[in-house]
């Protein structure tokens, strides 16, 4: 079989352009070995990261249950990242990012049925305490999934926002972050050792980040678009499906799966992290909406109530 000319000029072409010698890669090639399946995927290295502390086998599928989570989350800000970093943006590449995240979301909800039907409610309740102090509201990917998607007043805690606006520092901004009622007594300022050691990894991260997608966060990218970009109907669709799925669907699948483990005789029990879960995930509390524009004032107005 003879080597198409067209392609040796195109490699010699593409070495030449960053200073290395084409014949030089072409000779690694020579002590190369086949890809295969496993070595790709990393599939031993991915199997042997399901370390029990238990001796509950349900307590494998709560632990795998979130390290999907936490893949199909990567992904997702993969796909923000390509937004906030492109320039000339058109409505149909937003869009299309929109609902590849959109699909992601989908799939997240649709998987509680994972976690709500497929553990036993004794085992649960007794491998969880081994879990204390973990909360899932330590999740970074997570955290910066919402950075990324929305200005940072649409994430302060509902009862302050009308204290900060843009000009407020990131730090005091950060310490009303909705997510900190999780582990924080307000009058006190009094924080748990699940947000302590939680912001002693992360907070600083967190600041850098948000410096950047305080401009670069996917409604401040839309709402600087061509006009006719931002009236398209399907982006506009797209948009509050996204919104509707992170901050409800995704939120009441979630808070369902905790009812059912963790609201035992009509009594709710604390979660591992030490956080009063229900009013911290229930949407009508926090109110966490990411395209406020987007929304009739009666929708905004009945946001999680009807769920």
């Amino acid at each position: 079989m003879s080597i198409d000319n067209k392609i040796t000029d195109q490699l010699k072409n593409k070495y030449e352009a960053i200073d290395q010698n084409v014949n030089t890669h072409l000779e690694g090639l020579l002590h190369s070995k086949p890809i295969d399946y496993w070595d790709y995927i990393q599939t031993d290295a991915l199997l042997n990261l399901q370390i029990q502390r238990t001796v509950f086998p349900d307590e494998m599928v709560f632990l795998m249950y979130h390290q999907v989570n936490e893949l199909l989350f990567k992904m997702i800000l993969w796909e923000i990242d390509q937004v906030a970093k492109k320039e000339d943006i058109t409505a149909s590449f937003f869009e299309t990012k929109i609902m590849r995240i959109s699909r992601y979301f989908d799939v997240l909800t649709s998987s509680f049925t994972v976690m709500k039907d497929g553990m036993d409610v004794e085992q649960y309740n007794k491998f969880r305490h081994t879990l204390t102090p973990a909360s899932g509201f330590q999740s970074a990917q997570y955290r910066k999934i919402e950075f990324a998607s929305t200005e940072l007043i649409n994430l302060i805690d509902n009862r302050f926002r009308e204290s900060i606006d843009r000009n407020t520092p990131f730090e005091h901004a950060f310490e009303h972050l909705y997510w900190q009622a999780a582990g924080k007594d307000y009058k006190t300022g009094k924080k748990t050792y699940t947000l302590t050691v939680f912001e002693e990894k992360y907070k600083d991260e967190f600041i850098r980040f948000v410096k950047f997608t305080n401009t670069h966060n996917l409604w401040s990218i839309f709402k600087k678009l061509p006009k006719d970009v931002r009236e398209d109907k399907d982006l506009i669709k797209a948009m509050r499906h996204y919104d509707y799925t992170v901050n409800i669907t995704w939120v009441m699948a979630h808070y369902n799966t905790a009812n059912h483990y963790l609201n035992i005789g009509g009594k709710a029990v604390e979660a591992t992290g030490g956080s009063e879960w229900v009013k911290y995930m229930h949407p009508k509390y926090q109110r966490r909406i990411f395209f406020p524009d987007l929304w009739s004032q009666q929708e905004l107005d009945d946001w999680g109530k009807n769920v």
